[in-house]
């Protein structure tokens, strides 16, 4: 059901740009970095260590600056659902689709990501329609992406559709985040982030510890310096 609010989000400051940037640059390098890790370490696992380690150091930040942590049931149940949106499910898609493709490809097909945000907000909102310019920016971002990227990467496209695949339904996933996290505009966004985060963490600790479906083991390459209990899910071949 679209939202019957008529609000239109204002235009965005240099400072927002400078930010934008900066993530940016922060979230491409994480595709370096996590097709190292999953090498290492098992998909699901590297996903819990990232979000467990992000919730607890924005934790801290948040408790440094004396922002206390809303108490209303609403709000968690909000939170975990954004963590399962937008940490849990793409965290453990991209990690697991990486061990078959390459850093640079993945990061091609979760350029998608605007576009299924488009798409999302466009069945579920009444403010954010889907134009015709907006989906040549769009569609323009992605070209310049595939473009900055080489054209040697893209030709790898199809040569491993599940892992593809997969990475795809991760943007998807980033995409119906986005338009869900429109609720939390009012909220701090440390607050957000940081309930998001503990909420991510304590699904993928509840998937990782269901029996059956997995099999603990402890990580002898960790064990030494964390000692943690972890667990890895027979992924189909």
């Amino acid at each position: 059901m679209a939202h019957a609010s008529t609000h239109i989000a204002p235009p965005m400051a240099l400072q927002d740009w400078g930010l934008l940037i900066c993530l940016s640059l922060l979230w491409g390098g994480s595709f370096f970095f996590a097709k190292i890790a999953v090498g290492e370490v098992p998909p699901l696992t590297v996903a819990l260590l990232r979000v467990t380690l992000a919730a607890t150091a924005l934790h801290l930040v948040r408790i440094a600056l004396r922002i206390p942590a809303p108490r209303d049931v609403g709000f968690w149940r909000d939170v975990f659902i954004m963590g399962l949106l937008n940490n849990a499910i793409p965290f453990s898609l991209i990690f697991w689709g990486q061990q078959a493709i390459g850093a640079g490809l993945a990061s091609i097909l979760n350029a998608t990501t605007p576009l299924f945000t488009v798409l999302v907000a466009h069945l579920f909102t009444a403010d954010e329609r889907a134009g015709p310019a907006k989906i040549f920016g769009v569609l323009a971002g992605m070209a310049g992406v595939a473009v900055m990227i080489g054209r040697d990467v893209a030709a790898g496209l199809g040569g491993h559709l599940w892992a593809e695949l997969a990475i795809l339904a991760a943007a998807m996933s980033y995409g119906l985040a986005g338009v869900f996290g429109r609720r939390f505009r009012d909220r701090p966004p440390l607050v957000v982030a940081s309930g998001q985060l503990t909420g991510s963490t304590c699904l993928l600790l509840f998937c990782l510890s269901s029996p059956g479906r997995w099999r603990c083991r402890v990580c002898a390459r960790w064990a030494p310096s964390s000692a943690l209990l972890c667990s890895r899910r027979r992924w189909p071949t």
